[in-house]
């Protein structure tokens, strides 16, 4: 009777230690940072070189666009429930609340991209979401509020809180917009006075 339950001791080990290995193996794409680009290849008002970072372990995204002037970065900061946007050419930063409805979560951001990108979809696929937002015209003191990655993204910049337009039209928006387009997933358009052009 000791073999046979050394031999049964024995198997349940290598079964445990198999177990473990596979489940390790499905984790980790699920728990691991990852980046995505995507290039858009038309030339005539295309909007550059989009890449997103993931770290899951502190619920942080960031999407740059590298478009000349034209450039922005985006940093969505799903514990505190901010995103900032940081336009290069109006050299600031703009917070806003992030919309859960309507924005990705963390999981389904990379599932998103990619589903995009290897469907080529862009101008031709369908519409993306769209948020409008109205950037407030006083500037933010403390940073502090909206969570430590956006302080280090933002902090000596100048940074406006904007609110959402809830059912807001851009053609009846008459204010000035700035309009950021995140892989083909979601239109952010900021709409303010305050900020030099």
């Amino acid at each position: 009777i000791p073999v046979i339950s050394h031999c049964f001791g024995e198997v349940k080990m290598k079964f445990t230690i198999v177990f473990a290995g596979l489940l390790g193996i499905f984790l980790t794409p699920t728990l691991a940072d990852y980046d995505i680009s995507v290039n858009d290849n038309n030339n005539s008002g295309g909007s550059g070189q989009q890449s997103v970072s993931v770290n899951n372990e502190h619920g942080v995204a960031n999407v740059d666009n590298n478009n000349g002037w034209d450039s922005w970065n985006s940093l969505w900061d799903y514990g505190s429930g901010f995103a900032v946007i940081r336009p290069f050419k109006k050299k600031s930063c703009i917070v806003h609340k992030m919309n859960k409805e309507v924005m990705p979560s963390i999981q389904a951001l990379d599932m998103l991209a990619k589903k995009n990108k290897l469907q080529g979809r862009g101008p031709e696929g369908p519409p993306p979401k769209s948020l409008i937002y109205s950037v407030k015209p006083d500037k933010v003191n403390n940073l502090d509020q909206f969570g430590k990655f956006i302080v280090t993204m933002c902090k000596g910049i100048p940074t406006y809180m904007a609110e959402e337009i809830q059912g807001a039209n851009l053609i009846l928006y008459p204010e000035k917009c700035f309009n950021v387009d995140i892989l083909w997933i979601l239109n952010i358009s900021l709409c303010e006075e305050a900020m030099e052009n």
